[in-house]
């Protein structure tokens, strides 16, 4: 590729700045694997961060035997239930982050920011500390609702736990629409810092907490989430240190745009309600699904279904890392008028994530009773209770099974719903997902439990299976139907050769010149405004659209 620049004006000349140091269609000849892990890598790291803070937590709770387990596992999502909305929305901070940062104007991304801390506290105030109040009689009455029972001692302490939960969820919710403002201005690393450094704080804490050790207070289940949202703050902590730093400052004024932004907010709304339906849907049904069907059957198979979740996340957490990835790279392609390469981007995304989440299906297959057994030896012989270890293992390994057969679906779901988000089909995926975990997780573990309770909680996880194969197949479906070819969210550029002109549309950006065989990045010939990441999805921010 040719290094020297060319002597141009306008647009040209600042197309030629950008060849030179990558160019919009990637980093010089970069392989499309490298390009891939390389946007997939911190993400996936983060993850798989809070995944080991949760998978430890669930191993240092299950000293205390299969109850304290179930109840951590039970708590923790009721009060997620409350927050998903929430954390749905905000993922929408990366997206005005993104497009401000590629119009040039980086000034403008820290007020959304701050409206994300804003929106954070107000439904901390407005929702969640109220239902910290009030958890046990949300929970009692879901459960009254569809004529289920639970143990009374994990009840008790399952409202302990997701309590103190919501009472510090908003650290936790302001950690991760802060991270969200970095993954917008491509500062993923910080992120990852901080979310490395809560789990450092977060697992020796609530060690300490849940068994009285050096001279702490012997706290139980109460102990864990007192640990978690330390860690929450410490990680918020991290990166509200950097986000206030001189240098971000100069760059994104984020000490600068604090106050109370309605405008902002408002931005937030319109586009960020369907992401917080969709993820608060989905928390909804698995909240039922674990602490109503599920518990319903007794502590061994609520304390097998949360092992055998816990090891589910160990599998799919990273996937959503490659979805992210997808989503970019795919909306990059798109907005180059690439579509046959975005494609080929998503379906490369699918292979990586199926053999990494097929590896794990075997693994659950091969190990199954040995991985139920790592939580269930932990507790001593007197804290097993009503739940023998033998009965946790063989309802464990029953749960992996199915728990397996559905790892390549689930990997393919995840994957078409970045890559259909990417080209800026947003709202069928999210409808797809509403309808189809109704319809099999509650509708069908519903009939389950009724029709076949000899099955005990293996009918309700067989309706699993079948909710992450129908969504499979449906979205896999959408994405080959073609249909997201036409809705792309950038405005279409003429793309032309910056030595030459000639007219370079729906080729690829890395290829060279077929008229005069120049090997460079393609400069814009129509505007005169500055690039913008692709990605990003021009046109949904506000000021994008002043720039002359």
């Amino acid at each position: 590729m040719s290094s020297e620049p060319t002597q141009t004006s306008g647009p040209q000349a600042r197309s030629a700045s950008v060849r030179l140091s990558g160019g919009p269609g990637g980093v010089g000849d970069e392989h499309p694997i490298q390009e891939m892990l390389r946007i997939a890598l911190p993400a996936v790291v983060t993850m798989m961060s809070y995944v080991v803070m949760q998978f430890v937590d669930m191993l240092i709770v299950s000293g205390m035997g299969p109850d304290a387990l179930s109840a951590v596992g039970n708590g923790g999502i009721a009060a997620f239930v409350m927050a998903a909305f929430v954390f749905g929305m905000l993922g929408v901070v990366t997206t005005y982050a993104s497009q401000n940062l590629g119009a040039g104007h980086p000034e403008r991304s820290g007020a959304y920011a701050w409206a994300g801390l804003w929106v954070s506290f107000l439904a901390w105030v407005g929702i969640m500390l109220p239902a910290a109040l009030f958890l046990g009689e949300i929970t009692a009455g879901m459960r009254s609702a569809l004529s289920l029972e639970s143990d009374p001692s994990v009840a008790r302490m399952e409202i302990e736990y997701g309590s103190i939960l919501l009472a510090g969820m908003f650290f936790t919710i302001a950690a991760r629409g802060t991270g969200h403002f970095f993954y917008g201005v491509h500062r993923a690393k910080t992120v990852m810092v901080g979310a490395i450094l809560g789990n450092v704080v977060n697992l020796p804490l609530t060690w300490c907490l849940v068994f009285g050790k050096f001279g702490m207070p012997e706290m139980g289940v109460q102990g864990a989430a007192i640990g978690t949202v330390v860690g929450s703050i410490v990680e918020w902590g991290v990166l509200m240190v950097v986000f206030l730093s001189p240098a971000f400052d100069r760059e994104f004024h984020t000490r600068r745009s604090w106050r109370f932004s309605g405008a902002h907010i408002r931005d937030i709304w319109r586009i960020g309600w369907p992401g917080g339906v969709q993820l608060g849907n989905e928390l909804v049904c698995w909240w039922v699904f674990m602490t109503g069907f599920v518990a319903n059957f007794g502590v061994a198979h609520n304390a097998a279904a949360w092992i055998t979740l816990r090891y589910m996340h160990v599998s799919f957490m990273p996937a959503f890392g490659i979805s992210t990835a997808v989503t970019a790279i795919v909306g990059k392609k798109v907005g180059q008028q690439l579509p046959d390469l975005a494609a080929s981007r998503a379906w490369l995304g699918a292979r990586i994530t199926v053999i990494y989440m097929g590896a794990c299906a075997l693994l659950f297959l091969i190990f199954r009773h040995e991985l139920v057994g790592l939580f269930v030896n932990f507790a001593p012989a007197e804290a097993l209770g009503a739940a023998p270890a033998e009965d946790v293992i063989r309802i464990g390994g029953q749960t992996l099974v199915v728990a397996a057969v559905m790892q390549v679906f689930d990997a393919l779901a995840i994957i078409m719903i970045g890559a259909l988000r990417g080209a800026g089909d947003a709202i069928w995926p999210g409808v797809v997902t509403a309808v189809t975990s109704w319809l099999c997780i509650v509708g069908g573990g519903f009939l389950a439990s009724r029709m076949w309770p000899a099955g005990g909680s293996i009918g309700p996880w067989i309706a699993v299976a079948l909710y992450f194969v129908a969504l499979a197949l449906l979205l896999v479906y959408r994405f080959q139907s073609g249909q997201w070819r036409s809705m792309a969210v950038v405005q279409a550029e003429k793309w032309a050769c910056i030595k030459c002109g000639h007219d370079l549309s729906g080729i690829d950006p890395e290829g060279a010149c077929p008229e005069c065989g120049t090997e460079c990045w393609h400069s814009l010939a129509t505007g005169d405004r500055p690039l913008m990441p692709p990605e990003a999805g021009a046109g949904v921010v506000p000021e994008v659209a002043e720039i002359d």
